[in-house]
């Protein structure tokens, strides 16, 4: 299966610390780049209106993520992003809601900045470069950049897969990105979704066995 992502794997039995780096800063562009992909396209009420039980909205999702970014590719290694972040001590959501004064434009630029300031960390120190997570406890706070890009790379693909599904069901827009959906071609995905539910039925009825 070709990878979604980008370009061939290294094909070595050792690996530089410079391929790895670029390896996880390739994988984090793709997450980044898919969350990005699902707020295309919406207006101010779709980007920002809640779509769970818990208040998950898209612009939430893309904002929380970015500003997880500016951290922990900024304090976390003392080149701190230069605009103010949310305070989640005082409120745990808010790094999820952005205010209403600030447009959905506004936001974007705004993640669009947090993202480049943490490209520009990842660019410049080595895969081994130490850092502290001020917000983690014990001797775990001691990360190096390898560790913070593993972190940040199950973060964005965490929330990415979020996105997937709120955005399908908000308007049925699926896919990875608009230059690899990653979905197969010509299904019939009204008969797809009939075929699931036929299995669903079918395992249940068997779970439950013949009725009297």
């Amino acid at each position: 299966m070709p990878d979604p992502i980008g370009s061939d794997p290294v094909k070595s039995d050792t690996l530089r610390t410079d391929t790895v780096k670029d390896d996880l800063h390739r994988y984090l562009h793709g997450a980044r780049d898919a969350l990005r992909f699902k707020i295309d396209g919406l207006g101010e009420l779709d980007a920002r209106r809640s779509l769970t039980p818990t208040g998950l909205s898209l612009l939430g999702l893309v904002h929380h993520t970015a500003v997880c970014a500016a951290e922990y590719f900024g304090v976390v290694f003392d080149r701190p992003f230069p605009e103010p972040t949310p305070d989640v001590d005082a409120d745990p959501h808010a790094d999820f809601v952005v205010p209403p004064e600030v447009s959905l434009d506004d936001a974007l630029a705004y993640v669009d900045r947090a993202w480049a300031h943490a490209d520009a960390t990842i660019a410049a120190l080595a895969i081994d470069a130490e850092g502290a997570v001020p917000w983690w406890s014990g001797p775990r706070a001691r990360v190096t950049l390898h560790q913070a890009l593993v972190h940040m790379i199950a973060e964005a693909h965490r929330h990415a897969g979020h996105a997937d599904v709120l955005r399908e069901g908000l308007d049925g827009s699926a896919g990875l990105r608009p230059d690899s959906t990653n979905l197969p071609e010509g299904m019939d995905w009204d008969e797809h979704v009939a075929r699931v539910d036929r299995v669903a039925n079918a395992a249940a009825a068997r779970a439950v066995g013949p009725t009297a």
